[in-house]
């Protein structure tokens, strides 16, 4: 229900992650067996909701082994429609893809994965008529390390906004002062972001067709000094990641953001939710400087990668959540707003 009363300007209702939904279980269970890293949108003239999601392993299996698509009519119980395998793009690691459908109406993939040449992360493009017609062959080379000037480059999250295309990318920042032998072996795991040899950060960037972008560059919640200035000085909750992911539209102007965070590298892969306020798409201010405002009540506390759809008077929110037994498992929940 939309909230105009007094000074309350369009609330927006969070969720439970406890009472979600399962929509995706890991192949097995324990530590290092995840799926999630989700990504949705809804096709008004078929009343599909389609949903892309990640298929992860422990690192000696594999780790993220491919990317799925599914389709669903109430956005709840989804069936699979197509897969891009690791294999199939000559990766180490296959992370989290999005699926838009481009203002001439075609559909288009993005797709984050570690190329086996280089151990790098790159962000990939491919495109169809449908979204159950993507071909693994069909993906190329969208956005690479070199081209950014960074260390790897994923999580690709696309949004239509009027005739624009705009994406919101995490980066692995190149520090100073590394050694030599720091230099030569960041990319050695295939996943320099699990290194402490980085920090993850968010980019955007904004595309008339969503194939040519133009790069806004970092666009990372940041923190207004905390009061009383002379407080204090602790570390950040979320000072090693800052990754955005999901938006949502005001309706008196602006978008929330949920974003992923830790503290430090011992936290990547069981980061936890942070909410921020963006009103030009450039500069985002966090809205939760003391912590997550979201976690799993299971295993790490991990709840990451929230995605959010509006449909009708509906919020649809998937996530990715941490279980008793350290795996992760996809979850939709639906809210009214």
């Amino acid at each position: 229900m939309s909230l105009r009363m007094g000074k309350q300007f369009g609330a927006v209702p969070l969720f439970d992650p406890k009472e979600g939904i399962v929509v995706r279980s890991p192949q097995q269970r324990g530590k290092g067996w995840w799926v999630g890293a989700p990504s949705s949108v809804f096709d008004p003239t078929t009343d599909t909701f389609y949903l892309v999601y990640r298929v992860r392993r422990p690192p000696e299996l594999g780790r993220g082994v491919e990317c799925r698509i599914a389709a669903s009519s109430n956005g709840v119980t989804f069936e699979d429609i197509g897969t891009i395998s690791k294999d199939s793009l000559d990766a180490l690691s296959v992370e989290r893809g999005s699926l838009i459908q481009a203002p001439d109406g075609r559909w288009l993939l993005y797709l984050s994965y570690a190329s086996a040449a280089d151990g790098r992360w790159y962000v990939g493009r491919a495109e169809a008529d449908a979204p159950e017609k993507f071909e693994a062959d069909c993906v190329s080379v969208l956005f690479s390390p070199d081209d950014l000037a960074c260390e790897g480059v994923k999580d690709p999250c696309a949004f239509l906004i009027g005739r624009m295309i705009y994406l919101l990318l995490s980066y692995a920042v190149t520090l100073p002062n590394l050694t030599e032998e720091q230099k030569a072996v960041r990319h050695a795991t295939g996943d320099i972001y699990n290194t402490g040899l980085t920090e993850s950060r968010s980019a955007a960037a904004i595309s008339g067709d969503g194939r040519v972008f133009q790069w806004l560059g970092d666009v990372s919640p940041q923190h207004a000094p905390l009061l009383p200035l002379n407080s204090e000085k602790t570390q950040r909750w979320d000072g090693y990641c800052r990754r955005l992911g999901a938006l949502l539209p005001l309706e008196d102007g602006g978008f929330l953001a949920f974003y992923d965070g830790s503290a430090s590298v011992e936290g990547n892969y069981e980061e936890q939710t942070g909410l921020a306020i963006t009103f030009d798409l450039q500069h985002y201010h966090s809205l939760s400087p003391h912590g997550p405002i979201l976690r799993s009540p299971y295993g790490s506390g991990s709840l990451r990668y929230v995605d959010v759809l509006p449909v009708g008077n509906e919020l649809f929110y998937y996530y990715e959540m941490a279980c008793a037994d350290g795996s992760h498992e996809l979850r939709v929940s639906v809210v009214e707003r």
